[in-house]
């Protein structure tokens, strides 16, 4: 059979076209202390995956892996913590993450249970100044392409708390938001990792997770 060199050109050059590279990565946060940092393995892929199809955002397929003091988290315009135990930021870390959020970043943090009295003391150590305040359902945040006229779902039971969401604003912008009694995270995982969630209940943690990165990036 004869090939036509033209046509398989026209084809390839079509292909190479219509392949775009991705913009940016999202990153999940490595921290010392003895906490889990690495917990939800499957949450963010799922979540990038969710927003590339529903938002046309352009990440980058797989998470990265970033430290509280590492000039590499420049690099990333939406950073995600978790875990259950302890977390300790040296002051480098502290002072650089300051920086990175008062600079255009975006911090995440998702108690994944257990978090809570440790996160704290460490995020008033990069904000001295300033305190988490609970966002209104009626906030922008919950406000996005998914409408969340609540707030922020509740995704696992921990102490039979509501689910609260928390927000560090720095000069009038959301710099750190903060998931309490919620596990968002967890529901983002890969369909099946817990067998008591719905599909109903993962849907509605990507949909939330969407917003966040939304707000996070158009804010």
């Amino acid at each position: 059979m004869k090939i036509n060199l033209l046509v398989l050109f026209v084809l390839f050059a079509g292909i190479i076209s219509s392949y775009t590279a991705p913009s940016y990565k999202i990153a999940k946060m490595k921290y010392n202390g003895g906490g889990d940092w690495y917990a939800n393995r499957t949450a963010l892929p799922e979540l990038i995956s969710f927003c590339n199809k529903n938002l046309g955002t352009n990440f980058d397929k797989d998470e990265a892996v970033v430290e509280a003091g590492s000039a590499e988290i420049f690099n990333y315009p939406f950073v995600y913590l978790t875990g259950h135990g302890n977390i300790v930021f040296s002051d480098q870390e502290a002072e650089n993450l300051r920086k990175y959020l008062t600079g255009g970043g975006f911090l995440h943090i998702d108690d994944n249970y257990g978090l809570d009295k440790f996160i704290r003391p460490q995020m008033k150590r990069v904000f001295p100044d300033l305190d988490f305040i609970e966002l209104p359902s009626n906030h922008s945040l919950y406000n996005q392409k998914f409408k969340f006229p609540g707030g922020l779902p509740k995704i696992h039971e921990h102490d039979g708390k509501r689910p609260q969401g928390f927000a560090l604003i720095y000069k009038g912008r959301v710099v750190c938001y903060y998931t309490f009694e919620c596990d968002l995270g967890n529901g983002w995982e890969v369909a099946g990792t817990y067998s008591s969630d719905s599909e109903d209940t993962r849907q509605r943690a990507l949909k939330m997770g969407a917003n966040l990165v939304q707000y996070a990036l158009t804010q």
